[in-house]
C-alpha cells in the first residue's frame, strides 16, 4: 500500500485524479442519504496525539460516508500515557487487522517513521510544524471550485509562518499549480530560512491587499512558542489583522481563507468572517469530500502515488481500466 505524506510527492496528474474524486463525492454529500459502500470492509485507525477538531472529524466522516469501519484511539486514555512507544502502539493496532491510519502528532517526521512500521496506508493529518498535506488538497480544491482553477491566482498566506505546517504545504501544492504565493509576516515569524521555497515574502500586509486574489490567514500557534515573537497581540492585530476596514480595500473578487481555528479579534475580525467572500465554511465542507477521495485513491482503487490504473468507480462498481 502507499501513503499519504507530503503535498511534495503528488504529481500535477495525481492531484487532478484526486479533485476529480472529490467533485464526485461532493455530490454523494448532498444525497439525502450520503453514503457509499467504496471502503465498505476496510478499517481506517484515526490516531491523534495532537488536539483536533476538524481534521479528525472531517477524516472520520469521510470514512464513514465511504462505509469503512473507523476506530478512534483515545490517546489521552491510552497506554502511550504509561510509557508504550509510538512503535508499540502501531504494532498492537496493526495486530487488529487495519487497512489505514490518519494520524497527527506534535514532532515532524513521527508519520514517516511510522509508515516505515506498518503495511497499512498512512495519511500524514499534521506533523509538528511541517506538513498538512490534505488541507494544501482541500484549499487548491476550494480555489478551483470557486475561481475555476489554480493558475494564475495571486495568493498571499498571512501570518505565523514559522509554525505553520499549512502554510509549508500550501506554498508547495499553490506553487505547482501555477499560483504566485506570497508570505506576509514579520520576520520573526517567518522560517530560519525560505531559500528554495517558491514565493516572495514582504512584511508590510497593506502593500499586498489590493493585488492578491486571496487572503489566507494563519492563527499565531502559540502552543508551539517558547519565546515572544511580537510585542503584543494587540500590535500584531494592527499591523497583520484582517479588520473590516482592510476587508474593504481588497481587489474585487478576492476571497478570504482561513485553515482553523480562528482567533476572531486577532488575524481575523468577526465580521470578516462572516462576509460572502469568506470561504472557511466551503473549505470545511469540501474538506470531507478531499478526504474521501484521499481515502478511496489509497483503499478503493488500489492507486496511489505512481501507482497502476483505477480498477473500480466510488460506487463499488468493477469497471475497466485499459493499461
Amino acid at each position: 500500500m502507499t501513503s499519504l505524506l507530503t503535498a511534495e510527492q503528488l504529481s500535477l496528474g495525481e492531484v487532478e485524479d484526486l479533485f476529480g474524486l472529490a467533485d464526485s463525492f461532493l455530490e454523494v454529500s448532498s444525497r439525502r442519504m450520503p453514503k457509499v459502500p467504496a471502503l465498505r470492509g476496510k478499517t481506517v485507525v484515526s490516531l491523534f496525539f495532537e488536539d483536533s477538531t476538524r481534521t479528525r472529524l472531517s477524516f472520520e466522516t469521510a470514512a464513514k460516508r465511504l462505509s469503512a469501519d473507523v476506530m478512534t484511539f483515545p490517546v489521552a486514555a491510552s497506554s502511550v500515557n504509561k510509557g508504550e512507544s509510538v512503535r508499540d502502539t502501531i504494532e498492537t493496532i496493526e495486530a487488529m487487522g487495519i487497512d489505514a491510519i490518519v494520524v497527527r502528532h506534535r514532532y515532524a517526521g513521527v508519520p514517516h517513521q511510522i509508515a516505515g512500521w506498518t503495511s497499512a496506508s498512512v495519511i500524514n493529518a499534521g506533523d509538528g510544524a511541517h506538513e498538512h498535506p490534505t488541507q494544501a488538497l482541500l484549499d487548491a480544491f476550494t480555489l478551483r471550485q470557486h475561481f475555476g482553477s489554480v493558475e494564475g491566482l495571486r495568493v498571499a498566506i498571512v501570518g505565523d509562518i514559522r509554525h505553520s505546517r499549512v502554510a509549508r504545504s500550501n506554498v508547495a501544492l499553490l506553487a505547482s499549480l501555477g499560483a504566485e504565493v506570497t508570505l506576509v509576516a514579520p520576520g520573526t515569524l517567518l522560517p530560519p530560512t525560505v531559500a528554495g521555497w517558491p514565493t516572495t515574502t514582504t512584511s508590510e500586509l497593506d502593500e499586498v491587499l489590493g493585488s492578491v486574489d486571496v487572503v489566507y490567514l494563519l492563527r499565531m500557534q502559540t502552543e508551539r512558542m517558547r519565546e515572544h515573537l511580537v510585542p503584543s497581540l494587540r500590535e500584531y492585530r494592527a499591523r497583520y489583522g484582517l479588520t473590516a476596514e482592510r476587508a474593504t480595500r481588497m481587489k474585487s473578487g478576492a476571497v478570504i481563507m482561513h485553515p482553523g481555528p480562528m482567533n476572531r479579534g486577532v488575524e481575523i475580525a468577526g465580521e470578516v468572517a462572516e462576509l460572502p467572500n469568506a470561504l472557511v465554511v466551503d473549505q470545511v465542507r469540501n474538506g470531507v469530500a478531499v478526504r474521501m477521495a484521499v481515502l478511496f485513491w489509497l483503499l478503493g482503487s488500489g492507486v496511489g502515488p505512481h501507482d497502476g490504473p483505477v480498477e473500480s468507480d466510488p460506487s463499488g462498481a468493477e469497471r475497466t481500466v485499459d493499461g
